[in-house]
This record gives structure tokens, sequence and C-alpha cells, in this order.
């Protein structure tokens, strides 16, 4: 059951990027859908059926949303093609629909509740690769998307992920409204930079995955449980701070790449305004990154706790694990490579 839905996965991500039909999207879309829900409800527990019973409705709801939004640009226009979308209600329609689908605000709020309801290695997929195939339909259709719109939903976006994140304690939270602050990052340039979209994706998935591993290796799923981690992995935890550091965008880290590059191309637009208010907003989210990157850190628990400490890892080091985190910390000095 897993290779299939794995393989269903790979195909249906495969077909939306690939497709120039609208109806071959929307295909690709809901064979992802339908894939990742068994990974959703595998553990059986109230809660995992609950967040597969929101992701299903909420994705289905987007899915229909978008094939409408396509049927009415091809009566309209009689073009199927993915970059032929002209019609204004299509485009809106469309960009409600990505945005529900990738948990862009006003549509944000099924977004957190799924991710804690799924296992670590689910919501890794779910925080990547799910966005994967909603975020290369916003690339192929973004000369024709309102920019105003996007600009709006954009700062909202970095605004809610970063407010509601303060105070969470559970790190599948803070790490689904962190996914809801960097798609804010991602949708700003979308219009004015493509490329730039797809940059700050590719650097984000790396991060991000980094991060979850580790935390899949440890076995933390609190804050309180963070301050842990280093008896199972003391290097590994040394490093997950400094890649936290890197999802907030700290200079020396790869995080900073992408926002550096949005906010000069936001000034270059005569942007100035929304650059200034979208990397104010983002110091919202580099507290809590703070928070967390300090609680990795701490070698001794605050207070005393009622289980034993484990002074060896569980399971070895997956050496993927290690190439992300590596990456994801020092892949600024090759940043000329990789935008040219």
């Amino acid at each position: 059951a897993k290779l299939i839905s794995t393989m269903s996965l790979i195909m249906g991500t495969t077909i939306t990027i690939s497709s120039n039909h609208w109806v071959m999207a929307w295909t690709g879309l809901e064979i992802n859908t339908l894939a990742i829900l068994p990974l959703i409800s595998k553990s059986h527990h109230p809660r995992a059926i609950e967040a597969s019973t929101k992701y299903f409705l909420t994705q289905a709801t987007a899915s229909t949303l978008l094939l409408f939004s396509s049927m009415i640009n091809a009566w309209s226009t009689g073009q199927w093609d993915i970059t032929q979308l002209t019609h204004p209600m299509s485009c809106t329609l469309l960009t409600t629909a990505i945005s529900m689908k990738l948990g862009l605000v006003p549509f944000h709020f099924w977004f957190p509740e799924v991710l804690q309801g799924s296992t670590l290695t689910t919501g890794l997929l779910l925080a990547t690769v799910m966005k994967f195939p909603p975020t290369t339909l916003l690339f192929l259709t973004s000369s024709s998307l309102n920019p105003t719109l996007l600009l709006i939903m954009a700062i909202t976006s970095a605004a809610v992920g970063g407010w509601m994140g303060l105070n969470q304690t559970q790190i599948r939270k803070i790490l689904a409204f962190s996914s809801i602050s960097h798609l804010g990052w991602m949708t700003i340039i979308l219009i004015y930079n493509p490329k730039l979209t797809l940059i700050t994706f590719y650097l984000y998935t790396l991060t991000t995955s980094a991060i979850f591993l580790t935390l899949n290796l440890t076995n933390t799923f609190k804050l309180s449980t963070v301050m842990t981690a280093w008896s199972k992995a003391p290097s590994l935890a040394a490093m997950l701070m400094l890649t936290l550091l890197s999802l907030a965008g700290l200079p020396p880290m790869t995080g900073f790449l992408p926002k550096w590059l949005i906010i000069q191309e936001l000034t270059k637009q005569n942007l100035t305004p929304a650059a200034t208010t979208i990397a104010l907003l983002s110091l919202l989210g580099l507290f809590f990154y703070l928070r967390l990157a300090y609680c990795s850190t701490i070698t001794l628990p605050p207070n005393s706790v009622n289980y034993m400490k484990q002074w060896q890892a569980n399971k070895p080091v997956n050496p993927l694990t290690s190439i992300l985190m590596s990456l994801s910390i020092m892949l600024l000095p090759l940043s000329p490579m990789l935008i040219t």
C-alpha cells in the first residue's frame, strides 16, 4: 500500500507539472490528493482521521474551483492551455483555488490542523512535495494573475504565519505556520520574477526536509522534548540549531539568500513599502525560530522530568539528513552558481 501511494504521488506530481491542458493538471492534483490520504490516516488515531477528512474536503473544494475556473476560461476563449488564462473571473477563481491548495491566508486554517494530525514523515510530504504542483501552476499562470490580490495575500500570510506561530508549543504547528509565512515570500515575488519563487521554494524544501528528518530521528514532537534531543544525537542537535536559524533567514545561512533576492527585486519594482513590510513581519517568525534554536541547545531541561533520558540514538543517523543539513546551512557561498 505504501508503494502504491508513493508511486501515485510521483505520478500525480509529474502529470501536473508536465501538462499543458487544464484537465490533465486537475487529474494530477486529484491523484496526489487520493495518494496522500492513506498516509495521513495510517495511524488510525481519531486525530489522524480528522486530519485526513479536513485535508480531503479542502483539496476537493480547491480542485473543483480550479476546474470551474478553467471551464469558464475555455467557455469564453476556447482555450484549454494553462498559459492562456485570460478571463478575469477565471484568474480570480484560480488564485483562490491555488491559495486553498497551498494554505495561503485566508484559506490557511486547515494546514496546521492537518500537519498536527499527521506523522512527521507525512508532514514533510505535506509541507514540501504536495506544494510543488500548485506552485508550478502559479508559475505557469503568473503573467495573467492579479498583482494587487497576490500582494495582499502574501503580506497577510507573512503576518499570520509569524503571529500565530508565537504561542505554539507543538513543533508541527510551528513548522506549519512557518510554511504559511514562507508561502507569503514566494507569492509576493511571483508576478515580477517567477524564477525567484521557484528558488525560494527549493531552498525552503531543502531546509524543511533537514528539520523534519532530524525531528523524526529524535522523536521530537513538542517544544519541551526538544531540550532532551541532544542526548540522543548531540551533533545533530547542534546542526538543528543552525538549520533553524537558516530557515529564519539569518544572513550567514542559506535561508538568507531568497529573502535577500526578493527584497532586492521588490525594490527594483518600486515596491519598497511592500518589501519593508514583509521584512518587518519576518521578525515575528524569527522569534519562534530563535526559541526553537535556544531549546535545541539546552543540555539540561529547566525542570525535572519523569522519564529516563536516552543517551544513545535509537536509530542510526541517515546520511541524507547530514547532507541536507550541510546544504541548508552552507549553500550561500554557492549562490552565484544557483542564480546564473
